[in-house]
């Protein structure tokens, strides 16, 4: 670029080359002057004369400043309605969990809590209270604080039913031989062998020789051997000293050590031992007394009381139930 100067004071006019790269230094320096001079203007104009208080820039300093004032407070307002909303979702939702825990733990058996399920709640708004940033922390802290204590309530509940149905898994109630009715009861009878009166501690299952013996409930078989009188036998132990005993077995499949589930095929019908037939021989031990079978296998309220009763230890018969 060639400026060419002319003025009257001047001999000659006056000639400056401008090559690109000048021309965009000169421009650079232009902008950067006019911005250095913009930022004097602002603090000049409107930061020191709003400290100063003249009285044409403090109006309209005060006009921003409420403008953004009234913008942010607009924002503010906006989001806490939202929160507020969902804040009403979430106690509303919280008050079903408290209830729904209330009634699990009443189904688990467990002792009423004192802190009752809050009830439902609602009406006409008469006096709406301004909302505030604390007042929803205070509230989520509450919600927060509600939703452990449902959360703790409803694990006791869990760990209680499943506790239960362990036990209940654990309670002998499942027939040994399924589709065959028990002959030869529990009690005092005639000894088909010796004809003298004499105690039958079990149940017997008659059934043909080869016919599946199923454990009656989950457990670990603790005993798997030949016995005299009960010949191929099996006990198999469930725990809190209930045993189930099955004798005059063909065949074992169970083995000392293997934890059974209820309905596995532990051993085979047979007339080992002291026999007069093809039969299965059950009984059921708790705390070493004797129990009748059938208060267990019985679909009743039996089952619970049979299993909750226990007299004082005896040691088993010398000579055992046929």
């Amino acid at each position: 670029m060639h400026l060419i100067i002319t003025d009257p004071w001047l001999a000659r006019p006056k000639a400056i080359h401008l090559t690109g790269w000048q021309l965009a230094g000169l421009g650079a320096s232009a902008a950067l002057a006019l911005i250095m001079l913009s930022v004097a203007m602002y603090h000049l104009v409107f930061v020191h004369g709003a400290r100063q208080g003249w009285p044409i820039i403090t109006p309209i300093v005060e006009m921003i400043t409420t403008r953004e004032r009234m913008g942010q407070e607009r924002y503010l307002k906006e989001n806490l309605d939202a929160m507020a909303r969902k804040l009403g979702d979430m106690q509303a939702r919280l008050v079903q969990l408290d209830a729904l825990s209330e009634r699990v733990a009443a189904l688990a058996g467990l002792p009423a809590n004192e802190a009752k399920a809050k009830q439902g709640a609602g009406g006409p708004l008469v006096l709406p209270e301004t909302l505030s940033i604390d007042y929803l922390h205070a509230a989520l802290d509450t919600l927060d604080s509600q939703a452990v204590q449902s959360n703790d309530r409803l694990v006791h509940a869990e760990s209680s039913l499943f506790s239960d149905r362990m036990r209940k898994h654990m309670l002998p109630t499942a027939a040994p031989v399924p589709g065959v009715d028990s002959g030869s009861g529990f009690g005092w009878r005639v000894d088909p062998v010796t004809g003298q009166r004499a105690l039958h501690t079990g149940l017997d299952f008659s059934a043909d020789t080869g016919t599946s013996i199923l454990a009656a409930a989950g457990g670990v078989v603790v005993t798997q051997e030949y016995h005299p009188a009960y010949g191929n036998m099996v006990e198999i132990d469930h725990g809190n000293e209930l045993i189930t005993r099955y004798a005059h077995a063909s065949h074992v499949v169970a083995k000392v050590g293997d934890i059974v589930k209820r309905g596995q095929r532990i051993a085979s019908v047979g007339s080992s031992g002291r026999s007069t037939g093809p039969h299965l021989h059950f009984e059921v031990w708790l705390a070493g007394v004797a129990q009748d079978p059938q208060h267990f296998l019985r679909p009743t309220t039996e089952v619970k009381t049979a299993a909750a009763k226990a007299t004082a230890a005896v040691a088993r018969p010398s000579l055992p139930a046929r």
